[in-house]
């Protein structure tokens, strides 16, 4: 236990008053720390409450912030949202128009055009009734198209092109001339309106060579190329050979021809035919491209002889056999007896088309007797030449035809035993024989076209000798074809 020093004790003795005093100051302290403390609690409580009640605010403000920011939050959102709902909306709208036009298109791609080729005895009216245009349209349209083109020169073998709307109404109307036009008939504020347009193409160079083993029809043909070049080629050396009777097999031939391509690179057919040769059993026929001093266009060989001589070789187009031959005493199948044959027979099947063998004036056209329907041709140098038992002439008396024009077909008419045509010419009156007749040649080139002529010689003919230098070379030999100095072009 804690004592009190001894000093202490004495102090106590000496200044009895002293303890009292200090009960004294301790009750007035106590009384003073208790009035102390109470004020202090009341203080502490004062100050606590005051701190509660700014704590107080402090939270609320710590609540309120938050809310206001989610609120605005939700604001820009619902903002957001009505945003891009309207953009989604605008999105959704165009998406469906685009849609709706692509669809616009897609019908109007996937409406297939009607194709309708005229036939034989048809006509342009006919046809397009044929496609499913009303008879007052067809008529309207026709009636429009004879102010562009006329429309008696539609030809059995042509098409008629019609393309649609996908609501069905006409769209246009196409019909294809030839290789380069083409008339087009299109619905307007008065019905319909016709143009003839041309159809664009680019003119090429190229080569063709094959070899015979059966007719020159299927050599062009295996070679990849149209009997359009095939009738040509037969055309320009038609006055030395007859391609249904001379070929042999083991032929060979050369063609340097222009050929026309559409811009989708299509085949729109031929062009000249700017030089040619054809080996008949190892004797070589050639032809040139040029002209005569009046500037119409012909074939020369190397040496600048024409190839076309006054007559052709053949009466028929096509397939010809003879099948009786010209004879002063022939035994007739029908009058049982002997009798002069002054002509020479064909025989071909009805139909076959006769043409005339050289220019000339149709002197009689019509039905003779025995002869049938006959046509008689008068021609220069006293030449005549007659085409018996047609079935049907094109021609009429007093007119002029020329050189490889169809006059009429084979038939059987007058004394005959069958289809066949009789073929007689007169030279000054008197009947000689076809088979025999040296064919008169035309003029050759003359001397004061002869340098414009082995210009054109020195760039052809190594092309024919060497087929593959026209690749080449082909731009440069369209534009020899084109060129004002080259007399091709003429």
């Amino acid at each position: 236990m804690w004592r009190l020093p001894a000093e202490a004790g004495a102090f106590r003795n000496e200044f009895p008053e002293v303890p009292k005093i200090r009960v004294d100051l301790r009750k007035q302290l106590g009384e003073s720390c208790l009035t102390s403390n109470s004020d202090l609690s009341e203080k502490r409580n004062v100050t606590l409450s005051s701190e509660w009640f700014r704590g107080g605010s402090l939270i609320r403000r710590l609540i309120l912030i938050p809310a206001v920011v989610l609120s605005l939050l939700a604001v820009v959102a619902v903002f957001v949202w009505h945003r891009q709902h309207k953009i989604e909306e605008e999105v959704i709208r165009e998406a469906d128009q685009a849609h709706t036009e692509e669809v616009a298109e897609i019908a109007q791609e996937n409406v297939p055009p009607v194709e309708v080729t005229i036939t034989r005895g048809d006509n342009f009216v006919g046809a397009l009734q044929r496609s499913g245009i009303s008879p007052e349209d067809a008529n309207a349209i026709s009636f429009a198209a004879q102010h562009a083109f006329n429309m008696r020169q539609v030809r059995a073998g042509n098409t008629i092109v019609i393309e649609r709307t996908p609501d069905g109404r006409l769209h246009n109307i196409d019909y294809k001339i030839d290789p380069d036009r083409m008339l087009e008939i299109v619905p307007s504020d008065r019905g319909f309106s016709a143009e003839v347009k041309p159809i664009p193409s680019r003119t090429e160079v190229a080569t063709v060579a094959g070899e015979i083993d059966g007719s020159l029809f299927n050599a062009v043909a295996q070679a990849g190329e149209s009997p359009e070049l095939t009738l040509e080629l037969a055309r320009i050396f038609c006055y030395d050979l007859d391609f249904y009777t001379d070929p042999r097999k083991g032929d060979t031939f050369r063609v340097v021809i222009e050929r026309k391509k559409y811009a989708d690179g299509k085949m729109a057919g031929y062009g000249k035919v700017l030089a040619a040769e054809y080996n008949n059993g190892g004797r070589k026929y050639q032809a040139l491209l040029f002209h005569d001093d009046s500037g119409r266009s012909g074939y020369y060989t190397a040496e600048g002889k024409a190839l076309q001589k006054t007559f052709l070789r053949s009466p028929l187009k096509f397939d010809a056999r003879v099948t009786s031959h010209f004879s002063k005493a022939r035994f007739h199948p029908i009058l049982k007896r002997y009798r002069p044959h002054m002509g020479t027979d064909y025989g071909a099947p009805v139909g076959t088309p006769v043409q005339s063998i050289g220019n000339g004036r149709v002197v009689f056209a019509g039905r003779k007797g025995g002869e049938g329907n006959m046509i008689h041709i008068a021609h220069s140098s006293g030449y005549e030449t007659m085409y018996l038992h047609l079935s049907r002439m094109y021609v009429r008396n007093g007119e002029h035809v020329e050189s490889g024009k169809t006059i009429g077909l084979v038939g059987s008419t007058g004394l005959s035993t069958g289809p066949h045509l009789d073929f007689r010419i007169l030279q000054r009156g008197q009947y000689i024989n076809f088979e025999k007749l040296g064919l008169p040649p035309s003029d050759p080139v003359s001397k004061k076209a002869w340098p414009e002529f082995a210009l054109v010689r020195e760039h052809w003919l190594p092309l024919l000798e060497n087929p593959s230098a026209v690749a080449a070379s082909a731009a440069a030999a369209v534009q020899t074809v084109v060129a004002p100095s080259v007399p091709v072009s003429r």
